[in-house]
């Protein structure tokens, strides 16, 4: 098993060694993770943060040795906190980085991968400050994103990126699919008992969790839907203010910090 980590601002993880398929999700620059399987173009990887496996790009990251990925996991997380920003090396080459990109190695304005160091003068939050406050103000820096499948970032994120990514850059992990994060925390029994920073989850009429958003206060909800937008939440689920009718049927509330 090899170990690797993204050098790129943002890499397309697909379902399928191909092109042409499905993007499932995201790894943001910084993100560590392990090359579980490799072919001719194509690697099969599953992430450290969330356990999320995909294929990607073997041009598309750089490897690391186990002992940097095991220092890496025990260290805390730094990300880049502006909606956009850049990385500059020795050489003054400029690599752009999202919000929510990882700093790894950071200390002193300095972050590194291998033998490479970089100079970041932006915004950085620490994964040490878990503080529910910071929940519904980052979530703005988010609002009119458009939507994107399996992305992560302000230019393109789905509902689950979304509260990921929010709860990332406040310092709580969550897992990266609406399903997955549906089996995190405590079930609440009524909208009431919800503060702002809860999650809320809908189903399909199969049953099936596929939407996620974070709850705000006076019954409002803040999610990604055609883009990350604001709309009325209550006992049926999401009034779309704009469409005036329910788009998404309420199945659990979840408080996770």
């Amino acid at each position: 098993m090899q170990y690797a980590i993204s050098n790129l601002s943002i890499i397309p993880m697909r379902d399928k060694p191909d092109d042409k398929s499905e993007m499932v999700s995201q790894i943001l620059f910084g993100e560590h993770f392990k090359v579980i399987e490799q072919r001719k173009k194509w690697s099969k990887v599953r992430t450290a943060y969330d356990n999320y496996e995909g294929w990607i790009d073997n041009k598309q990251y750089e490897i690391i040795s186990k002992e940097t990925y095991n220092t890496l996991e025990k260290s805390p997380i730094h990300t880049s906190g502006e909606l956009v920003d850049f990385i500059f090396d020795k050489d003054q080459n400029l690599t752009t980085i999202p919000l929510g990109a990882t700093l790894p190695n950071f200390e002193n304005n300095q972050l590194s991968i291998n033998d490479t160091t970089y100079i970041f003068e932006g915004k950085v939050r620490s994964g040490s400050e878990v503080l529910r406050e910071n929940i519904i103000k980052t979530a703005f820096l988010y609002l009119n994103s458009p939507y994107l499948w399996g992305g992560k970032t302000p230019f393109g994120i789905d509902c689950s990126g979304f509260t990921q990514m929010v709860y990332k850059l406040c310092g709580s992990k969550l897992l990266r699919d609406a399903s997955q994060q549906a089996t995190q925390g405590e079930a609440l029994s009524f909208i009431e008992e919800s503060d702002p920073g809860d999650l809320a989850f809908f189903d399909n009429k199969d049953g099936k969790i596929t939407h996620v958003g974070i709850i705000m206060k006076d019954n409002y909800i803040i999610h990604a839907h055609g883009k990350v937008r604001i709309d009325r939440l209550d006992h049926s689920g999401i009034y779309n203010v704009d469409l005036r009718k329910h788009t998404h049927k309420l199945r659990v509330i979840k408080k996770i910090l």
